[in-house]
């Protein structure tokens, strides 16, 4: 990597190409952008002084003896300034009637144009370009809407070309051609440039000559229409980082490609290949190591990223939940509750089972096995070996299987919860919120009488967790002397037993005030638990009990753990 001062004749030769990926995003500079470089512009042509306008990272590429251009970088970053600055000296130069200034600056020694655009973009860049004297062009691309910006704005005595040529500067990073992309890819994170892993693999997999291999097994995929591209770029939290639906997508594709038995993907490659900051890195890997083909890949990406869009829905947990098993409470568990690393076994199960009877039938005992496992506070550290390779690599696709799976397998870290570990979990276990409320939600969407309630179960994010007794319960609940009866009401108010989930979060005042009150409210401005409770089955019996205490905690919380037992059953 050389990083050093640069000028526009150090980056623009008229040997060199640079080359924006052919796939890589539109421009999207606009008024805002144009308008502060022309003001820069004016600055510079007054001030003649040296005026740094950022960062260009170029990349080297392999280029043919053959060719009479010797020079080709792929343009990393710098690609809304270049491009704004070509269009910019292009309508400077014709209203100067200088236009051989830029043919000199800005096309290459054959003629062509220096700059190679994207896809996107490419026809509007050239038109713009190739113009010999100023008129209007049609068109409604942000090219052209610069272009005409420029066309407005630019005031020639105002501009003094030769002194903004001489005088913009930019921080040039200038890449070997086996420097490491994804640390580029990061490196430009940390300077603020949008770019995802997703778009590193589309100019992998696609080169400028393949447009109908493009437009078959990327842009009818992933950029059809503005609906798509939506659903794709969506982010979600998984654990402490924001990823896109896209690159979930394309990590869950390659956990279950490596664990095929005819590529035959040693142990090392895979551990590696399970790295999310190494995604990119990975597949390019995985391709050349296993000599793979391309096309072949692309085919399966398309079949499995439809399937993908098909089955995964993260506003899920925004609406009314079923009862009934299946993938939309598998939704529920993935998006409400924050649990992504279910997605390639259950991507890969959809994509390797027909039978809807048996993936429902599989999807129930999973839910009970998770719910089970939340209930006893069991750890997740071992979740995404389980679900990105063991339950893959072992070909597991029917509830039989899987529970046979993990109850012969070695590693006891994953095992399957009893009754009797369900019970001691929901009297003892002392939950965070999110999963308390995910606990108590799936459990009042499986045993409400749907026939005979009047009011809707709303989504999982709709919902609050309440104490019912609070946890500053002393000014209001009574006094206790023993500090063992202390510790016990303490321990107590943590656990499922006390902890229900309303439409709403009560006023501070009725929160920590007495059972009473926290029940029925302080008139219309403050109501209380009855309000909010809209007939959920977990909460709303309860309400009409005069106390509130351990005694009655206890007795919840077995009712709870038998309503459980008979909806996350075992067998």
């Amino acid at each position: 990597m050389d990083a050093s001062k640069k000028g526009i004749n150090d980056i623009f030769n008229g040997n060199r190409i640079l080359e924006i990926p052919f796939f890589q995003r539109s421009y999207v500079w606009n008024d805002i952008q144009w308008e502060r470089l022309l003001e820069d512009m004016e600055m510079i042509s007054q001030a003649k002084k040296p005026y740094f306008l950022g960062s260009v990272i170029l990349k080297q590429q392999m280029t043919s003896t053959e060719s009479i251009v010797g020079d080709k970088r792929t343009l990393i970053d710098g690609q809304q300034r270049l491009t704004t600055l070509n269009i910019f000296f292009k309508v400077l130069c014709l209203k100067n009637d200088e236009n051989h200034i830029f043919q000199r600056m800005f096309e290459l020694v054959d003629g062509n144009l220096a700059l190679w655009h994207n896809y996107n973009d490419i026809s509007s860049f050239k038109k713009v370009l190739e113009l010999t004297s100023l008129e209007e062009v049609e068109g409604n691309s942000s090219i052209i809407k610069a272009y005409r910006f420029f066309s407005n704005k630019v005031d020639i005595n105002k501009l003094d070309l030769h002194a903004i040529l001489k005088n913009i500067m930019f921080v040039g990073i200038d890449l070997g051609v086996d420097e490491d992309e994804q640390q580029i890819f990061d490196t430009i994170n940390s300077l603020g440039v949008k770019l995802t892993t997703a778009e590193l693999l589309k100019n992998y997999f696609f080169s400028r000559d393949q447009p109908e291999d493009f437009s078959r097994y990327w842009k009818e995929v992933f950029e059809s229409d503005e609906e798509t591209r939506n659903y794709w770029d969506e982010e979600i939290t998984t654990g402490r980082l924001k990823r896109t639906f896209i690159d979930l997508f394309f990590y869950s594709y390659l956990q279950i490609k490596v664990q095929e038995k005819d590529i035959n993907v040693s142990t090392k490659d895979k551990l590696e290949y399970s790295k999310v900051e190494t995604l990119f890195e990975s597949y390019k890997n995985f391709i050349n190591t296993y000599h793979l083909n391309k096309t072949d890949i692309l085919v399966e990406i398309k079949e499995y990223a439809a399937l993908f869009r098909e089955n995964f829905d993260s506003s899920i947990s925004e609406k009314e939940m079923t009862s009934n098993y299946g993938i939309e409470r598998i939704n529920n568990i993935i998006f409400g509750l924050e649990t992504s690393t279910l997605i390639p076994y259950v991507l890969y199960v959809l994509r390797n089972n027909s039978d809807t009877k048996v993936i429902t039938e599989l999807f129930a005992i999973l839910e009970a096995y998770l719910m089970r496992r939340m209930v006893v506070k069991a750890t997740t550290k071992n979740y995404n070996q389980l679900f990105t390779d063991s339950l893959i690599s072992n070909a597991i696709l029917t509830k039989e299987d899987f529970v046979d799976y993990i109850n012969k397998s070695a590693d006891k870290v994953n095992f399957f919860p009893s009754d009797a570990d369900l019970q001691e979990g929901f009297h003892n276990s002392k939950l965070i919120n999110k999963q308390a409320a995910g606990i108590i939600y799936f459990l009042e969407s499986l045993i409400r009488n749907n026939d005979k309630q009047s009011t809707q179960l709303l989504g999982l994010k709709k919902y609050s967790l309440e104490h019912l007794m609070p946890k500053k319960w002393e000014n209001n609940w009574g006094m206790l002397d023993k500090p063992e009866d202390i510790a016990e009401r303490n321990k107590k108010l943590l656990t499922l037993g006390n902890l229900a989930i309303i439409t709403q979060s009560l006023n501070a005042s009725i929160r920590d005030a007495s059972w009473k009150i926290k029940v029925d409210g302080k008139g219309e401005k403050k109501p209380g638990l009855k309000h909010f409770s809209g007939g959920i089955e977990t909460l709303s019996p309860y309400l009409e009990l005069e106390v509130w205490n351990e005694q009655e905690i206890q007795e919840r919380a077995e009712k709870l753990f038998k309503e459980a037992i008979g909806t996350w059953f075992v067998s």
